[in-house]
């Protein structure tokens, strides 16, 4: 699934992407550091893995990292 990442802080090593309906997502430092990122700039379009069960019932993000052709 595509995405575009919407806040990241570099000290947690986490943040948010906001999917392509506009729904905000958030996602934790085992996310991040699984798609092997050493940054992420907002704006950017990324390539994330879910699975259910995140917060209010909603997917939980499993992996980023970088959109790639």
């Amino acid at each position: 699934m595509q995405a575009t990442a919407y806040t990241y802080d570099p000290e947690t090593r986490s943040g948010s992407v906001l999917l392509d309906d506009g729904t905000p997502v958030e996602f934790g430092a085992d996310a991040f550091e699984a798609g092997g990122l050493l940054l992420l700039r907002p704006g950017q379009r990324v390539r994330i893995e879910t699975e259910p069960g995140g917060p209010g019932g909603g997917p939980r993000i499993t992996l980023v990292t970088l959109q790639t052709f």
